[in-house]
């Protein structure tokens, strides 16, 4: 009964937290919406749509692989992982691999506009009009007003073609900020790179100890890349994307869980494997 009710209660947190992953997909659109309101006022291309919305199209990407991982490792048995159930798992996640990959361009292009300043007259911040804004933080804005104006007295930068001004030492914060956001962003697709090949190996019954060891070390270093970018967030107070990525590694040591128990109750079987 008590491990029953453990068991219960370990699979309650797990699809909670999955929950909570999605509903952070709402709460980066909301953040992504305010930001546009001060930067792209006259429209966005297509191409510009996955540097502005980076944020909640890759996590709306990842929570569904995350879906897709816990089906796999989880759920679903080995034999029904076959015929038109592994096309459709097949296709969803090469779909969710390329938008991934699109909102990673998206941080890349943040990442070179966030660099793309010139210089600014400080002096005369005071007398621009309310079309001008102030960056804050990555991706928030400010309007520009008698009361915030003066901070550009000792120097100021613009972003080329926009309408908004940061000090220096603001735009220092979100430059480092912008580059967190690609190493994190580059260091989850390797993370789920090597979780693909253990599900795949573990599907046709070649996943052994061995690479299970192998593996094991690289996911260390790659989740302490992870770990020190969510108490970077933290530490510069940037409490969403810190959230976000503790509940990321929150959800990925269940799957973990998830690929070890797979492993192990494969060796006391002889399942057939999955062509």
């Amino acid at each position: 009964m008590g491990g029953g009710r453990g068991r219960s209660l370990f699979t309650a947190i797990k699809y909670l937290t999955y929950a909570l992953l999605f509903v952070n997909i709402f709460l980066f659109l909301q953040e992504e919406l305010l930001a546009l309101e001060h930067t792209y006022t006259d429209g966005i291309s297509l191409a510009l749509f996955g540097q502005v919305f980076s944020s909640s199209i890759d996590t709306a990407a990842w929570v569904i692989l995350l879906l897709l991982f816990e089906l796999e490792t989880f759920v679903l048995d080995d034999e029904q992982i076959r015929g038109w159930v592994k096309r459709c798992l097949h296709w969803v996640r090469l779909l969710c691999g390329a938008t991934i990959i699109w909102a990673f361009t998206g941080y890349l292009a943040e990442l070179i506009a966030i660099y793309a300043v010139v210089p600014f007259d400080g002096a005369a911040a005071c007398s621009l009009n309310a079309d001008w804004s102030m960056i804050v933080d990555l991706d928030e804005y400010v309007p520009i007003d008698a009361s915030n104006c003066i901070q550009f007295a000792a120097g100021a930068m613009q972003f080329e073609g926009l309408n908004i001004l940061a000090t220096p030492e603001i735009l220092k914060a979100a430059q480092y900020l912008a580059w967190t956001d690609v190493i994190n962003a580059s260091t989850w697709i390797l993370v789920v790179l090597v979780l693909e090949v253990e599900v795949r190996l573990q599907l046709q019954g070649r996943l052994t100890d061995r690479v299970v060891a192998g593996t094991r070390y690289l996911k260390y270093f790659l989740y302490s890349i992870l770990f020190i970018a969510a108490i970077y967030w933290g530490a510069a107070g940037d409490f969403i994307d810190f959230w976000d990525a503790s509940l990321w590694l929150f959800a990925f040591l269940f799957i973990e869980l998830n690929v070890f128990d797979w492993h192990q109750e494969s060796k006391h079987s002889t399942p057939e494997a999955v062509t």
